[in-house]
Formats: C-alpha cells, sequence, structure tokens
C-alpha cells in the first residue's frame, strides 16, 4: 500500500485536474514536487496564488519545461513516482517524459495524463476526440514498450463538468430548472467522480502493488447511471419536472459541425461517444484492470445526490 516516504513529481500540478492530485500528495505526507514553467505573478495571478499555497503546505517547486529536457530529467531524478496531469491537447509531449524516466532508469511508477476514460475501447470517435484518443492510446504503447512500470487512472465522467449540467456539456452550475438537453435516449449510463475524490485515490495506488500496470477504473456503484436517471435524481431533489429535449446523433453531428471552439468541439465529441454512441456502459474491466472502490472500500466518495445537493 501507498507509504508517505514515496517522493512524487506532478506536472501540471496547475492544470485542472493536477491542482486536486497535488493537494492530495500533500496532504497524504508524501515529499511532494511540483514542475512547472516559469511566469510571472501578474501575467497569472490564480496560478501564482495556487502555487504559493502549494509551497505553504510543504511542496518543493521545480521550474522548467517538457521541451527543456535538462530540466526534466533533473525533475525526475529527484523522485520515485511520476505524475502527468498535463491539458489533453499537449499528450505527445509526453514522449519526453518516457525518454526522461527510461534515462534516469530509478522510477517507480509513472502514471501519464490519463484522468479520462477507457481510450483503448473507445473507437471511431468525432474528431477532435478523435485526436485525445489516438494520442492516449499511442503514450501507452510508449510507456510499455520501454517497460516502465505504470497506472493508467481512468476517473470517467469528472463530477464538476457533467453533474451540474446533468450531462449536457457546455453548461455551468447550477444545475437547470425548467428545461435539459439531452443528447440520444438518455439511457446510456456513465460514471461521475468528484475531482477530490480522483486525487485522494490516485495517491492510495501510486504504491499499491495491486495498480502496478493496470488500469485503475473509477466506476463507483452509486454513482453510475444513465442521464435519464440523474435528471430525475434532481427532479426529485427539487420537487419539479424538468421538459426534456432529446437531442438525436444527427443534430449533436451539426452541433459539432458549427462549433467555432475547439473546445467546445471536444465537450461535445465527448457528448457523442458518451451519450449517444454509449461507450461507456459496456467496459469490462477484465485481467488489466482494477476498480477504485473495491480496492478502497474504505474510501468514503462523495456521491452524485451528495454533489447535487449543494444546489438545491
Amino acid at each position: 500500500m501507498a507509504t508517505s516516504s514515496s517522493r512524487i513529481l506532478i506536472i501540471g500540478a496547475t492544470g485542472y485536474i493536477g491542482r486536486y492530485i497535488a493537494k492530495a500528495s500533500l496532504d497524504s505526507g508524501h515529499p511532494t514536487f511540483l514542475f512547472v514553467r516559469k511566469f510571472t505573478s501578474t501575467s497569472n495571478h490564480e496560478k501564482a496564488k495556487l502555487l504559493e499555497s502549494f509551497k505553504v503546505s510543504g511542496a518543493n517547486i521545480l521550474y522548467g519545461s517538457l521541451e527543456d529536457y535538462a530540466s526534466l530529467v533533473d525533475a525526475v531524478k529527484k523522485v520515485d513516482v511520476v505524475i502527468s496531469a498535463i491539458g489533453c491537447f499537449q499528450l505527445m509531449t509526453q514522449l519526453n517524459i518516457i525518454k526522461a524516466i527510461k534515462e534516469v532508469g530509478t522510477i517507480k511508477r509513472f502514471l501519464p495524463a490519463e484522468f479520462g476514460f477507457e481510450y483503448d475501447k473507445i473507437y471511431d470517435t468525432e474528431m477532435p476526440a478523435t485526436i485525445i484518443v489516438e494520442d492516449t492510446v499511442k503514450i501507452r504503447r510508449a510507456i510499455e514498450a520501454e517497460g516502465i512500470p505504470h497506472t493508467y487512472v481512468i476517473s470517467n465522467c469528472f463530477a464538476w463538468y457533467f453533474v451540474p449540467s446533468l450531462g449536457y456539456l457546455g453548461t455551468i452550475p447550477p444545475p437547470p430548472r425548467d428545461k435539459i438537453v439531452i443528447y440520444g435516449d438518455g439511457n446510456s449510463k456513465a460514471s461521475f467522480t468528484k475531482e477530490e475524490d480522483v486525487g485522494t485515490i490516485t495517491m492510495k495506488a501510486v504504491d499499491d502493488p495491486r495498480t502496478l500496470n493496470k488500469s485503475l477504473h473509477f466506476m463507483f456503484p452509486a454513482n453510475t447511471m444513465s442521464v435519464n436517471e440523474l435528471v430525475g435524481l434532481w427532479e426529485k431533489m427539487i420537487g419539479k419536472t424538468l421538459e426534456r429535449v432529446y437531442v438525436p446523433e444527427e443534430g449533436l453531428r451539426k452541433e459539432i459541425a458549427e462549433a467555432t471552439s475547439q473546445d467546445v468541439k471536444f465537450d461535445l465529441a465527448c457528448d457523442h461517444f458518451i451519450f449517444i454512441r454509449g461507450d461507456l456502459r459496456n467496459i469490462e474491466i477484465g485481467p488489466h484492470g482494477v476498480e477504485a472502490s473495491q480496492l478502497y472500500p474504505y474510501v468514503k466518495y462523495t456521491t452524485v445526490e451528495e454533489y447535487l445537493r449543494q444546489y438545491v
């Protein structure tokens, strides 16, 4: 099981999921090193404030970049475990991390920038999700080809993105109280995970021999449901029935084609493979995977109902 002695390097600690992993690492007592680009506090006040809070909590800040290979190697030499939490459109830059880990030769575990879906079992996606799927799989195969000990964290749907929006990506909290747009028939199931729980369980897995060279799936029973069930839960909590507007596949494809933002296109493409095609509902973990709630039954995770309660 995880011990407080393993030294953790987090790349992308000021990013969306990286900040939760960094906090969990510090909270669990691991010597924590954060590999970040140099920037001025005036250019990014929010990031500077976040880094300062990590420093106060005991984090070691290492400045460098994935393009500055020497700085990357120096950082990798200081730790036992490397966690990458870089953005989804930067995945191929992890080839330098793989190269550095191989050169240093002492890393006990590498957790690449996954924190999403089981991309090895998702096919024929819409652009730009196709790029993310293909790049994730390429990085997995590169890690395996080099014989690097690893864990792939399959956190599934982040709660903040999916739960308050009731599955309709692109909207922000609070959840709607009058009308909801649902892609497909609303019956495809997905698993939802609060970001803090991703951080907590990731840190329990970093040294756990049961997760070595396996995929760690977050499929909490109380949080695995369809959009229709999610909307129904919200309706019950607020005592009101929402108007449900169902958008068929051709309608979603049209929205993807007409979207001008890359981020919006990506969100819609995710909606397509999750809710139209239902690629997450038939995932079998298999011998090369483990499930988080079964490995760590003593960890209290946040249920979808508990998450929604803040908006009632």
